[in-house]
């Protein structure tokens, strides 16, 4: 019984699958961290620039943002993919496989991304941004020349963590279709009570957050 286990999970078919799978969870964790980033990085700005101690307080756009991305945050992902669905069919055409995972990876995220950016922008030293107040920087040249690289360090372990959380949710994705690791996990290891399978999705999984998490940490470093 084992040994038709093992021969089915090392078949020719079952590789290809697991192959396709891998590239389909990275191509799915990728483009939709990088998406992320796009719509994040400026959130996260704006909110710590508006807040009450950033460089230019603004109450009612810090609210506003805020209470939206706190919205966004508050959401299960896995909820969030069904609500987004007419969304993601009317951008993509379909609401299956990862091309339509990648519309709800981006909108559940992007809000993460922006309180990690937010996070990372409130660390720089306040004297620094001070000092360029002083000598007549605008807020965007403060933005830009200040806090971006102050913060970088923080910004790339804050994307290692933020592209390990969107790799998970890659993987919930499976259980409404949205293919990659988790489908195969789902579909091929649960539903078929084949556990070894779905302990090998587990493991691939775990190895690439792994790598994510190195890559992420030597840049930063």
């Amino acid at each position: 019984m084992l040994n038709e286990i093992i021969n089915e999970i090392f078949s020719a078919e079952m590789l290809s699958l697991v192959w396709q799978g891998l590239l389909e969870t990275l191509y799915m964790s990728l483009t939709s961290t990088i998406a992320a980033y796009a719509i994040g990085l400026p959130v996260g700005m704006l909110l710590a620039v508006t807040d009450k101690d950033g460089v230019k307080p603004n109450r009612s756009i810090n609210t506003t943002v805020g209470t939206i991305v706190n919205f966004l945050r508050s959401v299960p992902f896995l909820i969030l993919l069904v609500a987004v669905m007419p969304l993601t069919r009317l951008i993509v055409g379909t609401t299956i496989g990862a091309k339509a995972t990648i519309v709800g990876l981006v909108i559940a995220s992007a809000p993460y991304v922006a309180r990690m950016v937010e996070s990372s922008a409130k660390e720089v030293d306040r004297g620094v941004i001070e000092a360029s107040l002083s000598m007549g920087a605008s807020t965007m040249q403060i933005v830009r020349k200040v806090i971006l690289p102050e913060a970088m360090p923080s910004l790339i372990y804050g994307a290692a963590i933020s592209s390990t959380t969107i790799l998970g949710y890659t993987a919930m994705a499976g259980a409404v279709g949205g293919g990659g690791l988790g489908a195969i996990a789902i579909n091929y290891g649960y539903h078929r009570k084949e556990t070894l399978i779905m302990w090998m999705m587990v493991v691939i999984l775990v190895l690439i957050v792994q790598v994510f998490q190195e890559i992420g940490s030597y840049i930063a470093k």
